[in-house]
């Protein structure tokens, strides 16, 4: 089969740029646009230029073969964390914030800082949900879409330097990438995080500011708490104990959707979930598998070498596109300095609202969101902090790559 090449690109490219730009002009009808673009890639993989693992539906079926865990475990997750959010937003924590939270621009950096913590030990969808969630209570329901870029940039940031904290990162620790390594890209996280948080929570505070005299005294419902921690408690030890004794397993099942839902139906009788919320969910994440899908049909069978000046642009492409065959590309590829990597394929999605899974769930709850334009228009800071937050550890750590595998 040969592929269509226009100016020398690869169709597959400017099929897929086009559907990103779809997505960016009309983001009211993304789940159409998401859906048309995988639709009319696979279709043009069928009848010209084949699959990295064979031409034809055995090629596509083959390549689903290999790609169905990753995408089972997106659907698994950001399907179940709604539900979480809503738990934790009926156990009546997020009440309590605002009485202690500070009650003025200094509020929205302290939560921020929150959901980076969060993000280092569990997953950054939870903890950008949890962030979100504590926002529209302490905001009283109106969150700036700048403030919204910053919490999912925080949870990506705060995951990004901890093998827990990020699928990205979790597959290099499962390629044998020392955690100490990827360690670094806290560095880079921390500045990051310094950068942006201000200004976003500036943003917040004239856009709609910090409750004040917040009601003290209020129920916290227990039993919803502890549903959430153990929900929580119950994903992380599965992730570490995946990882360190059955990384095979990881290859073949859904190892940590699975145990969230687990928990999600054994605690079910405790208290009810919010089930209204699947149908909202359900198309938010379709969209997402649906870029992701796309994203792996591309043919980038080979990176640039490996070098700083790759891992800045990277970082720059995750935005857009799916960073987990990046991930994967670059840890078969070696040579990087995976904390310079870690952090700009986990921080970058954060510059387009689709560029993250935490991204597409943070506008599954505010869909306002879900507009490229204002996106890059408010939280301009973010991309300003990727790029200064990169150059700063390269002064302070210097590149010191692994050695090509």
């Amino acid at each position: 089969m040969t592929p269509i090449l226009l100016f020398g690109i690869p169709l597959d490219f400017i099929l897929f740029a086009a559907t990103l730009l779809g997505v960016a002009i009309f983001h009211r009808h993304t789940l159409l646009i998401a859906l048309a673009g995988l639709v009319t890639v696979a279709g043009y993989k069928l009848a010209f230029a084949g699959f990295k693992t064979g031409t034809g539906l055995g090629g596509l079926a083959l390549h689903m073969q290999h790609e169905w865990v990753t995408l089972a475990n997106l659907f698994l997750l950001l399907m179940g964390f709604a539900l979480l959010s809503a738990h934790f937003e009926k156990s009546g924590i997020p009440d309590e914030m605002p009485a202690l939270l500070p009650d003025d621009w200094k509020g929205p950096v302290v939560l921020l800082g929150l959901v980076f913590v969060l993000s280092s030990f569990l997953d950054n969808i939870a903890a950008a949900l949890i962030g979100g969630m504590v926002a529209r209570h302490v905001f009283r329901g109106r969150v700036h879409i700048g403030y919204l870029a910053a919490i999912v940039a925080a949870s990506n940031a705060g995951g990004s330097g901890s093998v827990v904290g990020d699928t990205t990162t979790t597959m290099m620790w499962i390629g044998g990438v020392n955690p100490l390594e990827v360690l670094d890209a806290y560095v880079a996280a921390a500045i990051a995080l310094a950068l942006f948080a201000v200004p976003a929570s500036i943003q917040q505070q004239r856009f709609s500011p910090i409750e004040k005299n917040a009601p003290r005294g209020l129920k916290i419902e227990w039993v919803r708490v502890g549903i959430v921690a153990a929900i929580l408690v119950a994903a992380l030890a599965a992730n570490i104990t995946a990882n360190l004794k059955f990384p095979a397993l990881l290859d073949h099942a859904p190892v940590l959707g699975l145990t969230v839902w687990a928990v999600i139906l054994l605690t079910a009788p405790l208290r009810r979930p919010d089930w209204e919320l699947m149908p909202a969910t359900f198309k938010g994440t379709i969209f997402l598998l649906a870029l992701v899908t796309t994203a792996s049909l591309m043919p980038v069978d080979q990176l640039p070498a490996a070098s700083w000046q790759t891992a800045l642009g990277l970082g720059f492409v995750s935005a857009g596109f799916d960073n987990i065959p990046l991930t994967a590309l670059a840890l078969k590829q070696g040579g990087y300095d995976w904390g310079f990597l870690a952090f700009a394929v986990g921080y970058g999605g954060s510059m387009m609202w689709f560029g993250s899974s935490a991204g597409v769930a943070i506008t599954n709850m505010f869909p306002e969101g879900k507009s490229v334009v204002l996106w890059l228009r408010h939280g301009w800071h973010i991309g300003i902090a990727y790029f200064v937050a990169f150059f700063a550890m390269l002064a302070l750590l210097g590149w010191n790559p692994d050695l090509p595998h």
